[in-house]
């Protein structure tokens, strides 16, 4: 992933160093169980810990290494056998590549996981700042793109919280889906290797051992895994398009914060751009593209290929950094969200109280109406409204056959916005639950 878009915590996660330190550990765990079963030298598994464990491994002499032998791991293997000298030769013994390289990339997915899950508790922290904040700020519900009835800034943020909830479940469960290791040898019987050496390499690094693996652990989980990042992604895009569709200067109900010095066109000096949720949406279907591959890479022959590998040598890194960094930065434009409540009032008020129509139709259908007379009634002066810009109160009013059965007084209660934004508290509470009061220092 490009620099741009990375952040240093979870692009550390996929370094060189970082991978080929847990190759170390998987491989010293691993001496460690066969010396316990007396199959190895125990002075030769603790001469492997302390020489490997102060060692820098060499990149640039691994690299080296694979260029002449074409395979990584041995790569690898012969760069730690010069580091710990004789004593290597017990490493590896009835292990194969994929043991590694598997355990390997299941352990980077977790740690992966987890950052995820920290940006995700910040982003809902900023969430449920802001909502409780809007809670009572009333502003109009649209559906496809039209004023429909209000509701308020608050409800709409307390929707994201709940959506973002959610992901931070899915996440939660992609982690632990992909937290098994294999240590099974070739097409994975265990036939060089005794199984309890897996299972003390997965308690070393708080893995599970994989029930039964064929040399492979099944992609089946890694498929899960980042499809799961892939619904994270479009909820990401999710919250950025609405905070792009109110930043349009004829909606303009809330922007991004712009910097004092920043600059929205190179042209046109008048323009603030909704440039951080474009990129939000951009990114997101990065993230998405992913999934897809990964999905591939379940149908891998027989036992095992690596067709599955060249794949995940990209996706890995790439998926979870343009995620980490996503998570991030909607954070940042949640905090710094820049709200107009006062836009919100009149865009309310720009159809003259259409969007409480059904409010009028309800009414008038338990005053007596049928649904199709008080439809078609509400609806004839309600498009009069609408095409010649005609006061829809004022013609309900004027309307006799409308006041034989709604009073005025009536009539009036209908257009009070306190109709509409009545159960937020309700709303509030299956949201947040027992957190549903204000929070603590930002009433």
């Amino acid at each position: 992933m490009i620099p741009r878009y990375s952040r240093p915590e979870m692009v550390a996660i996929w370094s060189p160093e970082t991978k080929y330190r847990i190759w170390f550990e998987i491989e010293a765990h691993a001496l460690d169980a066969m010396a316990a079963l007396g199959v190895a030298p125990k002075d030769a598994a603790a001469t492997v810990w302390k020489k490997g464990g102060e060692a820098t491994f060499d990149i640039a002499r691994i690299d080296a290494i694979e260029r002449e032998v074409k395979h990584d791991v041995i790569a690898f293997l012969t760069h730690l056998a010069e580091i710990v000298g004789p004593p290597a030769r017990f490493v590896h013994q009835g292990l194969t590549s994929s043991d590694i390289l598997d355990t390997c990339f299941n352990l980077q997915l977790v740690r992966a996981a987890d950052i995820l899950l920290a940006d995700i508790d910040a982003l809902l922290r900023a969430i449920k700042r802001r909502a409780f904040e809007h809670k009572h700020t009333p502003t109009i519900g649209r559906s496809h793109g039209i004023h429909a009835e209000p509701t308020t800034f608050g409800i709409k943020l307390a929707q994201a919280y709940a959506e973002f909830a959610r992901a931070r479940r899915r996440i939660h469960d992609a982690r632990e889906e992909v937290a098994t290791c294999a240590l099974s040898g070739a097409v994975g019987t265990f036939a060089g290797v005794d199984p309890r050496v897996e299972e003390h390499v997965a308690h070393a690094l708080g893995l599970r051992p994989e029930p039964v693996s064929s040399q492979v652990i099944p992609r089946d989980r890694h498929a899960q895994y980042f499809a799961t990042l892939a619904v994270v992604a479009s909820s990401v895009e999710r919250l950025a398009t609405e905070i792009r569709h109110l930043q349009r200067t004829e909606v303009r109900e809330a922007e991004e914060y712009f910097s004092p010095g920043q600059k929205g066109s190179s042209a046109m000096p008048h323009k603030r751009n909704p440039v951080l949720t474009e990129n939000l949406t951009g990114l997101a279907r990065m993230v998405r593209s992913m999934a897809l591959p990964a999905m591939e890479n379940v149908a891998l022959w027989h036992e095992r290929d690596i067709s599955h590998s060249s794949v995940e040598r990209m996706i890995g890194p790439d998926a979870t950094i343009t995620l980490d960094f996503a998570l991030a930065r909607l954070t940042d434009v949640i905090e710094k969200l820049v709200v107009y409540p006062e836009a919100m009032k009149k865009n309310l008020d720009l159809l003259g109280g259409l969007p409480h129509s059904q409010g009028v139709l309800l009414a008038l259908t338990q005053a007596g109406l049928s649904r199709e007379d008080a439809y078609k009634i509400v609806q004839g002066h309600a498009m009069a409204a609408w095409e010649r810009g005609e006061d829809f109160v004022a013609a309900l009013k004027g309307d006799p056959y409308v006041a034989a059965y709604l009073p005025e007084k009536q009539l009036n209660a209908i257009f009070d916005l306190d109709r509409h934004t009545r159960h937020a508290d309700t709303i509030f509470h299956r949201v947040f639950g027992v957190d549903a009061e204000e929070p603590e220092g930002e009433a």
